[in-house]
C-alpha cells in the first residue's frame, strides 16, 4: 500500500506543471490610470472598473485594455512574457510539467502593474 501511495505522489509531481501549481491559470494585475481618476475598461470581454486590481487569465496573447473614457488612451496593450517559474521546471528535468504548463497556458504572465494613459 506505501509503494503504491509513493507511486501516485511520484506520478502526479512528474505530470504536473510547476508554473500551473505555484501560479494558476489566472493572474492579479493592478491596473491603474496616469491621472488617478476612476474609469471603465474592457479585459478579455469583462467590463471592469479602474483603478483596482483586475484577475486575468493567463494566455500567450497580450492583454488588450480598451477604454471609451473620455482624454484616455482607447486601448492599451500589455505584453505577455514567460513566468520564470517555467524556466525552473525545465531546469529541474520536468518534461511532462513543463508540457502541462504550456498546454495550459500557465506558463505566461502579464506586468504586475498597468497604466493606462490619460490626461
Amino acid at each position: 500500500m506505501k509503494k503504491l501511495a509513493l507511486l501516485l505522489i511520484v506520478a502526479s509531481l512528474s505530470i504536473s506543471g510547476c508554473a500551473t501549481i505555484i501560479k494558476g491559470k489566472t493572474q492579479q494585475v493592478n491596473i491603474g490610470t496616469s491621472n488617478n481618476e476612476p474609469i471603465t475598461a474592457t479585459i478579455q470581454g469583462q467590463s471592469v472598473k479602474v483603478p483596482g486590481v483586475v484577475t486575468v487569465n493567463r494566455t500567450k496573447e497580450n492583454l488588450t485594455i480598451t477604454t471609451e473614457a473620455e482624454n484616455c488612451t482607447s486601448t492599451q496593450v500589455a505584453n505577455s512574457s514567460v513566468e520564470p517559474t517555467f524556466w525552473v521546471n525545465i531546469l529541474s528535468g520536468g518534461a511532462f510539467g513543463s508540457t502541462t504548463d504550456y498546454g495550459s497556458e500557465s506558463m505566461w504572465k502579464y506586468d504586475d502593474q498597468i497604466t493606462i494613459n490619460c490626461k
